[in-house]
């Protein structure tokens, strides 16, 4: 007779058997059994305490987008699972695979307002691909496998299993799981019959093409593919933020990120193009602009695997229902080589204009008083890490900065908040991401405002010495929303200042090497001094606060109706 185990030893087991090696959380009273069974783990699945279960998603988020697999969380019932949920929505929209595990109250009291009871399910069902309440010990293994299936299969996402108490007390034997079929999910389309021929066509007859990769190129894995395609046939690629180091920065097919901080030569060349490829992106409104001026010359095939995107937001001419290197590599062959010269040079007189006009302030990296220029500081750092670091971010200025004075040569380099734009994701992800590539450079930017939203994640950090690379880029503002009240509400800084702590000191506390840069003359050794040191450091660089992103198209505006600086519009010739 087989034997019968506690679901909660289930739960581990099945961990383990999909592949996890390691998941990020907090205990409570409703997922007290199963982290029993954590204590006597004999399965290998490592956790790490966060300090907030908001930490622990989104540290789940940095682990999963490191690494390609899947982000697990658990946490406890009521408020333990309601805090999961701004991290959910941010998976959600960043297509970013999570397995989520709250703990739940037993049937007998479900519906009748126990103690930290929660509609779990109902609450996340907005926010999620799959959610499900598991109420037998049998039925755990089943739900995780489908869990993990799901969350990793098409387009990626989050998944929440509710676990209720009998679940995970009760005993059943253990199976492990197959792979399992769900009716009416296909995670792998083909795309309709000639398509990719009709695809090819209009890249071949096409004189003035644009690529744009989006994050679906590094989901699918299909950079490689990508940089050959590009190469044959001579085709311009711009990506989204999320679809950064999908294509190294010095590929000569590589023309700049697109959208309202994007660089002018992808946006202004977006309205000029008679042909847009979008790849694995979704036209975002930040990329797009105006869209009843979105690219008035041009036909547009959208190769996703999400056929929901399909002319929600850009009416396309050809639509290509695939994972994204599979529909690349079908094309790679039938696309002809084809010198495009002109059309990519006039890239390059778009990224002359942005260098001398936006770029060279930046990088001289101070102010007339000394303090430092957020653009020059991201250059400088990423320099120090040979422009191979994990580039994570936090959400405004800080962002903004990273990911345009960033370099990157290897995929999976830039983690970012892009669809919700969610402030505090930056460290607790940062922590996610050195955990999944431990043997990469990891470094993190961040403003004072968002870092003070997740700051106690310092704690994890701390207890299981994790060595990211912390910049803070302080300006003593919320500095994006201070750069629109400038330029669109007359300079009125309403609840935007900020009175912040010593944060050499709060680092100190738990016990990470710090150092602040009050001025230029400064910037080269301490950031030469973070580079060396081995393990966790925070550098507190004082940014003037007066410095804003530029190149910007203002909400409301075409793609290609950009502003310089605070009152000058690019007219390009």
């Amino acid at each position: 007779m087989e034997e019968k185990i506690t679901g909660s030893e289930i739960l581990i087991r099945a961990l383990a058997d999909n592949g996890v090696e390691c998941m990020f959380g907090y205990p409570g009273g409703q997922i007290m059994p199963v982290y029993d069974k954590i204590y006597e783990n004999e399965q290998g699945v490592r956790h790490y305490l966060a300090r907030h279960e908001q930490g622990a998603i989104h540290a789940a988020e940095g682990y999963a987008r490191a690494t390609g697999r899947t982000g697990v969380v658990i946490t406890t019932s009521g408020p333990g699972a309601m805090n999961l949920l701004t991290g959910l929505a941010d998976a959600l929209m960043d297509s970013t695979p999570i397995v989520a595990i709250s703990g739940q109250v037993g049937t007998v009291m479900l519906g009748k307002d126990a103690f930290q009871e929660s509609d779990v399910i109902s609450s996340v069902l907005p926010v999620t691909k799959w959610a499900f309440q598991v109420r037998r010990p049998e039925d755990i293994a089943p739900a995780l496998s489908r869990a993990f299936y799901i969350a990793n299969s098409g387009r990626p996402g989050p998944v929440v299993i509710d676990l209720a108490r009998d679940a995970q007390v009760g005993t059943a034997v253990y199976e492990k799981q197959t792979a399992p079929f769900i009716r009416s999910y296909d995670s792998d389309p083909v795309p309709a019959e000639g398509v990719i021929e009709e695809a090819a066509k209009l890249i071949n007859e096409s004189e003035r093409p644009l690529v744009l990769a989006g994050h679906g190129v590094m989901i699918a894995g299909a950079e490689k593919v990508l940089s050959d395609l590009a190469e044959k046939g001579e085709l311009p690629v711009g990506t989204t933020m999320l679809g950064l180091s999908s294509i190294p920065s010095d590929h000569p097919q590589y023309v700049g990120m697109l959208g309202m901080h994007g660089n002018l030569g992808p946006n202004i060349n977006t309205n000029r193009a008679d042909l847009i490829i979008a790849v694995g992106m979704r036209f975002d409104d930040r990329v797009t602009g105006d869209i009843k001026k979105y690219a008035p010359n041009a036909k547009i095939i959208h190769i996703d695997i999400d056929e929901s995107e399909f002319d929600k937001m850009i009416k396309c001419d050809l639509h290509v229902h695939s994972d994204a290197r599979k529909a690349l590599e079908s094309l790679l062959p039938l696309v002809e080589s084809k010198s495009r010269k002109e059309w990519r040079a006039s890239f390059d007189k778009h990224r002359h204009v942005e260098e001398e006009r936006v770029m060279a302030r930046e990088l001289k990296c101070a102010a007339p008083d000394g303090r430092m220029l957020m653009g020059g500081v991201v250059r400088k750092v990423c320099e120090a890490f040979g422009n191979d670091a994990v580039v994570v971010t936090d959400v405004g200025q800080n962002q903004m900065f990273a990911v345009k004075y960033s370099r990157f040569k290897s995929s999976r380099s830039l983690i970012s908040s892009g669809g919700l734009g969610t402030m505090g994701f930056g460290l607790p992800a940062a922590i996610g991401a050195k955990i999944g590539v431990p043997e990469r450079n990891v470094v993190l930017f961040c403003g004072d405002g968002g870092l003070q939203m997740t700051v106690e994640e310092l704690g994890m950090i701390m207890e299981y010495g994790i060595g990211v690379k912390i910049v803070l880029l302080n300006n003593n503002f919320l500095g994006n929303v201070r750069q629109w009240q400038h330029l669109f509400f007359n300079g009125r800084y309403s609840s935007t200042p900020m009175v912040n702590p010593d944060f050499r000191m709060l680092a100190g506390a738990y016990g990470i090497e710090a150092a602040e840069v009050a001025d230029a003359s400064q910037l080269d050794d301490a950031i030469a001094k973070m580079a060396a040191h081995d393990g966790a450091y925070l550098l507190n660089v004082n940014i003037d606060e007066t410095d804003m992103i530029f190149p910007m198209t203002p909400g409301g505006n075409g793609v290609d109706e950009i502003l310089l600086n605070q009152s000058e519009y690019y007219k390009p010739v």
